[in-house]
């Protein structure tokens, strides 16, 4: 005989046999995450941080969220090609955002040249929270778009199987058929895989670009283990060795310690502090300027930005790049929370004092990407106090604060106590897609993530330390 949830969650003496159970079924099934710290530390593994329990997550909203995937895979590569969009949008940012100017002056340089490479990649995560009106209604509203590096496809894909066991011991068998399969890394090696297959040379690598710890590794390698299947050569490299092996013959080939480059896979390179010197930069204009894909090439990369997404939000912006679809336009139109500017002027100066007398309505976010960058109440009023009158807040948008409803859960971490949590969840949803010349030949929504943290966290993911993995519970 079955029993509630609710039950569950409070048995002391259940939850502790479950506990273990969980972290054994974990390791079983490969949801690892790598503890070293430093190059030099040991090498050990432990099992990624989870959830006890998969969270709810209403049908309807789920699908929603699938459904629109494709469309924004779509509107990330025409925000891609589109030059005039892109430098307008970011004209006030890279002038106080060092980080941004960086990456704009290598768009700027590639676009100057001759575009060697025809062929388009695009790996992409929608991210989403559940509002909770005040009318009692649950709606889908987009957090951010990335379109670098997005991660925990990988895992994503282990972690059905653990939660349908632990509901079983649990003794919650009949909510095992609400977890969906999941393999977000076979579709983000398909895409990879079409990729490599239109470049043309099977001796051709498919290079990870990544950091010199990569905790997350294990995450990186269920993709790259796909690739292999199809026996397409991977190598992972880091900038420093771009920077000292790394040339371009005269096709403008990209060659990495004598082998030639189909893709580069940048699993690195999202935040500024990835670029330890000036040969980083170099590493990237060099990569950029080859023929290789890119995933993602610069002016992708650009297209998740921050000031692109607030952007998109305003009124008449979506159909310069949907003007024959209106019902495009209102799927992901849907999605969209409230958008606002800071730059200079007067409707700039209308979301400062919006933000001054309601702060705890707003997050103020930074053009970064990784967790744990944004900025929420009083000290929203601390900085936007600090920089009202100064062209230092077009480093910044304005966005709603989604307003969610906590659930109760149990957060799994290797060496904390484990405790009944009040938690908060992000969807997100994972996009593939290739475009060769004017040709979309592949755009597919290849599968999702669901992350949870303690609400006592206003900000931050799994790689930050704050958020677990988790999945949805379809009700």
């Amino acid at each position: 005989m079955s029993v509630k949830r609710e039950d569950v969650l409070k048995d002391e003496n259940l939850i502790t046999n479950i506990e273990e159970v969980a972290k054994d079924t974990a390791l079983l099934h490969g949801v690892l995450m790598r503890t070293k710290e430093t190059p030099n530390s040991p090498e050990v593994a432990s099992y990624a941080p989870f959830t006890l329990f998969p969270t709810p997550v209403p049908t309807v909203l789920f699908h929603q969220a699938l459904a629109v995937q494709t469309h924004f895979n779509r509107l990330v590569d025409r925000v891609s090609q589109n030059p005039g969009f892109l430098e307008e949008t970011l004209a006030s940012t890279i002038k106080v955002d060092n980080f941004t100017a960086r990456l704009f002056n290598i768009y700027k340089q590639v676009q100057h040249e001759h575009h060697p490479q025809s062929i388009v990649l695009g790996l992409n995560r929608s991210d989403y929270m559940l509002d909770h009106s005040p009318d009692g209604g649950t709606s889908l509203k987009q957090i951010e778009i990335n379109t670098i590096a997005a991660s925990f496809g990988g895992l994503a894909s282990r972690t059905p199987d653990v939660h349908r066991h632990i509901l079983k011991v649990a003794n919650l068998p009949e909510e095992c058929n609400n977890v969906l399969d999941n393999n977000p890394a076979a579709g983000l090696a398909r895409g990879l895989a079409k990729a490599w297959e239109l470049y043309g040379s099977e001796r051709a690598v498919v290079m990870f670009l990544v950091e010199d710890v990569q905790r997350n590794i294990y995450d990186h390698r269920y993709v790259e283990n796909e690739l292999w299947k199809r026996n397409i050569p991977v190598i992972r490299r880091q900038f420093e060795d771009v920077c000292r092996t790394g040339s371009l013959d005269e096709s403008k080939r990209l060659f990495v310690d004598g082998r030639e480059v189909a893709i580069v896979y940048f699993r690195n390179g999202y935040m500024p502090q990835n670029y330890t010197s000036e040969k980083s930069w170099e590493a990237r204009l060099m990569m950029e300027r080859s023929l290789a894909v890119k995933c993602p090439d610069i002016s992708t990369h650009l297209s998740g930005t921050k000031k692109v997404q607030q952007e998109l939000a305003r009124r008449g912006v979506l159909e310069r790049f949907f003007p024959d679809e209106p019902e495009t336009v209102a799927q992901i139109r849907a999605t969209f929370a409230g958008l606002y500017t800071l730059d200079m002027g007067e409707e700039g100066d209308k979301t400062v004092a919006m933000a001054l007398a309601n702060p705890d309505r707003y997050v103020l976010k930074p053009q970064r990407e990784g967790g744990g960058n944004n900025i929420y109440g009083s000290e929203i009023c601390e900085v936007l106090e600090n920089l009202k009158n100064s062209t230092e807040r077009t480093a910044y948008i304005l966005m709603d604060k989604i307003q969610p409803v906590p659930v109760q859960n149990y957060l799994l971490r290797s060496g904390a106590p484990l405790r009944l949590n009040s938690c908060l969840s992000e969807l997100g949803v994972f996009g593939a897609y290739v475009r060769k010349g004017k040709d979309m030949v592949f755009n597919e929504c290849v599968g999702h993530l669901l992350r949870t943290k303690s609400s006592e966290h206003a900000d931050g993911g799994v790689a930050a330390g704050v958020a677990v993995l988790d999945n949805p519970l379809l009700v």
